[in-house]
Order: structure tokens, then sequence, then C-alpha cells
């Protein structure tokens, strides 16, 4: 990173039934970036796989791995080759019988960073991943890496302000969502158009709220249920959002693409100092919080 500038990639990608061809393709993606000079790259969540919580399967465990394991000794290679920072979605397997939807940072040629836990796990159709997923039990956290303060959080969390100001608060000033979201394609006519929006302005809120910089990262295409039963079509359209809200690059609905841009980290402060959210918090007032709801 040279003078408050921080080149940066979010990878969007469709991805297999191979796990093997979705990692060999995920690292030929990031090489390229990396070549290209991003310091900072990111990508989808559980790339390594199709999304396999449309349904319930037992067999599905088998594609989980100890992190740190295969998959990020595989990207720390290449980001001790081109001293960046890489920040990668994995199916954790903890310990026999217990697993976590776990995104790990690469630094640069510190190697591993150490990882985060998804903690809000949804339970809708489609999206059954309480059936697959422990919450997470590390807590919101900010990585202090080679490409800043890194506070890295998957998917629905992205839905959750609280999540966004706690990670804000350990000192992150880049907020990665690496996601998984579409469209189911009987209820796109109706729904589609304002789903999508509702996920970015959320997105966007967070940026605004926080003073920091949030990267949302998707992946894109049609992914078939195993179970027969229709599927997801993933809406691509990652994108990057400054502190004021502003969107940066948005990527394609239904392509790849490495979409590349720069981030002027230097600029954090001055939001922050002229927007002053964080310097005007009543502290003393938010005890209710940690209530379910407030009713007594």
């Amino acid at each position: 990173m040279s003078g408050g500038v921080l080149p940066t990639a979010l990878i969007q990608m469709r991805c297999s039934a191979d796990p093997a061809e979705n990692l060999e393709r995920a690292l030929g993606f990031t090489r390229q970036a990396a070549r290209n000079g991003a310091k900072l790259i990111c990508l989808p969540e559980l790339f390594r796989s199709r999304y396999f919580c449309q349904s319930e399967d037992s067999a599905q465990f088998a594609l989980a791995e100890p992190v740190p394991g295969p998959s990020t000794e595989a990207f720390a290679t290449i980001a001790a080759e081109f001293d960046a920072t890489i920040v990668i979605s994995l199916f954790e397997r903890r310990a026999p019988g217990l697993f976590h939807n776990t995104a790990a940072v690469l630094d640069g040629r510190k190697g591993y960073a150490g990882k985060y836990r998804k903690m809000h796990i949804p339970d809708d159709p489609r999206y059954y991943e309480k059936y697959y997923f422990t919450p997470g039990d590390l807590g919101f956290r900010s990585f202090a890496t080679g490409a800043g303060n890194l506070g890295v959080l998957v998917c629905w969390d992205q839905w959750y302000p609280e999540a966004a100001r706690l990670t804000a608060l350990k000192g992150a000033e880049i907020l990665i969502y690496p996601t998984a979201i579409g469209w189911h394609p009987e209820e796109k006519a109706r729904f589609g158009e304002r789903q999508h929006d509702a996920w970015e302005l959320a997105q966007r809120a967070h940026a605004v709220a926080n003073g920091c910089y949030v990267l949302s990262i998707n992946r894109t295409g049609f992914e078939p249920d195993p179970t027969g039963n229709g599927g997801i079509e993933f809406w691509g359209q990652s994108f990057a959002v400054a502190p004021d809200g502003g969107i940066l690059v948005r990527g394609p609905v239904d392509a790849e693409a490495i979409l590349e841009l720069e981030l002027k980290t230097d600029a954090i402060e001055a939001f922050r100092i002229g927007w002053p959210f964080l310097r005007d918090r009543r502290i003393d007032a938010y005890d209710d919080i940690t209530r379910r709801f407030s009713d007594q």
C-alpha cells in the first residue's frame, strides 16, 4: 500500500460441483489479480463447492476441511509471492461432528493471520445453514494486516448493523463480506429487484454509519437444488462502497469478473471527522441492545 491507496480486487466466480476445479480456478483468478497489482484480494463465500446448503444432506460434510489447512496453504503461497493480503471463505471441520462457516486471512509474507467464524446462521428455504454450521464463537474481529485493519464477516452477517458496528469498534476500517446470495427463480419477477436493492442498501448503510469501506463478494450463476426442487440464481453484482455510501464498483449479474479498484484509505479519518457518528454514540443508553426484545 502506497500513499494511502490500496489496490484491491474482488473475485466474482461461478462454482462447479468439483471442489478441486473450483480451487484451481480460484487460485488462478487470485494470481491474476495479484499480477495486476492488487494488494487486497477477496473471494466469495464457500467458493470451493456449489452452495450445498440448499438441502440437508449428511454427505456434504465430506467437503469440510481444517482451517488452517490445505486451502489456506495454497493461497498463502500466492500471498507470500506477491506480498498481498487474501481473504477466503471455507467450510471448516473443527472436530468430529463440529463444523463452521469460516473466513481466513492470509497476510502477505507473514502467512496465515487468523480466522473469523460466521456468527449469524440462516435457516430459510434453500439456505439451510443451521444443519451444517455451528454459530461462530470467536466474536467479531479486526485483523491488522499489510492491507490495513480488516473486519471480516460472512454473508448473513451483512444484515445485522450490530455486527458491522462491533467489528468497526474493534478497529476495522474495511468490512469484507464473502457472500452467496441469489434469487429463487420462481420469486424473481415479483420480489427480485427489491431483494437485491435491500441487500445493497443494508451494506451501504454499514459503510456510512461506521465510516468504513465495505466489500461484498458474491458468486454468480444458477445452481440446482440437489434434490431436484428448483435452485438458486446467484445474482453476482459484487460491489465496493466508500465510507460516504457511494458505489465504487459493481460486478455483472451473470458473468465472472475480477473487479479492480483503489481504496483511498487515508480518507477514512476525514470521513469520520466530517460525520462523527462514533463520537456521538450514547453508549450510556444502549443497555437494551442485549435483549431479544424490549417488552419488559
